[in-house]
């Protein structure tokens, strides 16, 4: 995610971390201060995102916006603060972030959130892996938070990457046996 620069430049995205964070881990892989800029530049998407969310959906559903941008706040003011600790500056927020859709149903409202959440695991998915036993317990705890939020919000579960998706029920071709008289 990168922060808008000026006019025409790319407007950083609410949906995670781009390619480059994906790589596997080796000489020069992100480390832990870069792993926690991920994850902060996410938790700034995210707070954004939520609010767009929230100002657009009433009822339940906005109590839920609500919460979600309560809880990605806190998990920001969180890394804020382990960035500062460790002697380096946070990143500040991006004055606007690219959505895939400006939801105007409660769908897609929904769908944008459960992006935002998948995006969010993403960028903590890196710090699951630091040396630092601290930061990888809560990398684990923020991700069981968004896949808890999101499966609340669409309960479904995607399979495993590499895997194939589950078989569909059967249907059967074969002609009805005759009813008993």
């Amino acid at each position: 995610m990168t922060a808008a620069r000026g006019p025409g430049a790319p407007r950083a995205t609410a949906l995670g971390p781009g390619p480059a964070r994906t790589a596997a881990r080796g000489p020069g892989a992100p480390t832990t201060d870069q792993g926690l800029g991920t994850a902060l530049a996410a938790e700034h998407a995210a707070v954004y995102a939520y609010g767009v969310i929230g100002a657009r959906t009433t009822g339940g559903l906005r109590v839920t916006a609500t919460a979600a941008f309560n809880a990605h706040r806190a998990r920001r003011d969180q890394l804020r603060t382990l960035i500062t600790a460790r002697g380096g500056t946070p990143a500040e927020p991006s004055p606007t972030y690219g959505l895939p859709v400006i939801p105007s149903t409660p769908d897609e409202a929904v769908e944008l959130a459960v992006l935002v959440e998948r995006g969010v695991t993403a960028a903590y998915l890196e710090l699951t892996a630091s040396s630092d036993a601290a930061v990888r317990r809560m990398a684990a705890l923020a991700m069981q938070e968004c896949v808890t939020r999101s499966y609340g919000l669409r309960p479904e579960i995607e399979p495993f990457p590499g895997m194939p998706p589950a078989p569909t029920p059967a249907t059967s071709t074969a002609p009805s046996p005759p009813p008993v008289s």
